[in-house]
């Protein structure tokens, strides 16, 4: 079984592409930062990204169309 579970990532943000999304987003910054890593402390962005998701460390917001 996955950790988190896809329903607790969801209960965060309110559908699975925009969950996609925000967790590639993030990922491509954390893979950014981290671009001199060493293998032993290296953790993998894609998981770094969800956990971060799911301890409710990114905040999501979406903008409004004001036409």
């Amino acid at each position: 079984m996955l950790y988190p579970s896809l329903a607790s990532l969801l209960k965060q943000v309110d559908s699975r592409y925009r969950l996609v999304n925000i967790i590639a987003r993030r990922a491509r910054d954390i893979s950014a930062m981290n671009s001199g890593y060493s293998d032993e402390d290296y953790e993998k962005p894609v998981s770094k990204a969800i956990e971060e998701i799911a301890a409710g460390k990114l905040r999501v917001t979406v903008p409004t169309d004001d036409y």
